[in-house]
């Protein structure tokens, strides 16, 4: 950034760094950069920094405003030049201008998942698959593929977790019904096939 360096015995080596704009100097609290000296005026100058360099104007002082030796109301500076306000001498280090430029956040949110005629959502990461989970944290929906499996050494315990947050998921209510009639299913296919083999003993005793 543009800056300019006091070089007045007294008060040297304090640097004034310029903002955008005007940035006034004088003795008064008012002042953007307040150098109390009895030969500077309450707002003896501004410096007004833009793209294209640093200009210095006088704001009606009464000792002058002097650069490289030279009375002026009006003046582009330049490095190495010296600005005198009264008595006091400032060096002109640099007049860059540095423009930050604002990080871009996307806060576009993501699709919705597609919701098919039976009621079930497609994962937004497998078009294949039906979701089965919910993060619980950001709400993101995911199918058994996209779940995060994580156990702990010597615990039976399996975390499931989210892979865009890593907070814990859940199945959404649905999976649970289905899974529940397929535990079911299988165990009234268990008893069945143990009742028909029973059956088949039976008559092949007789």
């Amino acid at each position: 950034m543009a800056r300019l360096l006091i070089k007045t015995a007294g008060i040297e080596n304090q640097l004034i760094e310029l903002r955008l704009g005007a940035n006034r100097i004088g003795r008064s609290p008012d002042a953007d950069f307040t150098i109390a000296q009895p030969t500077v005026s309450g707002l003896h100058c501004e410096l007004i920094l833009r793209e294209e360099g640093v200009t210095l104007r006088d704001l009606e002082s009464t000792n002058g405003t002097f650069l490289n030796g030279k009375r002026v109301r009006e003046a582009k500076l330049f490095p190495g030049q010296i600005v005198r306000l009264g008595d006091v001498e400032l060096l002109v280090e640099s007049i860059d201008v540095k423009v930050v430029i604002p990080r871009f956040i996307n806060t576009e949110l993501p699709a919705p998942p597609i919701v098919l005629a039976d009621g079930s959502m497609v994962c937004p990461r497998h078009s294949h698959a039906r979701v089965t989970h919910r993060c619980m944290h950001c709400l993101e929906v995911m199918c058994e593929a996209c779940v995060h499996r994580l156990q702990r050494k010597g615990s039976r315990t399996v975390l499931l977790l989210c892979p865009i947050c890593s907070h814990a998921v859940e199945p959404i209510g649905d999976v649970q019904k289905v899974r529940r009639k397929s535990l079911l299913a299988r165990v009234g296919e268990t008893v069945r096939m143990k009742l028909t083999r029973a059956m088949h003993v039976s008559n092949a005793q007789r």
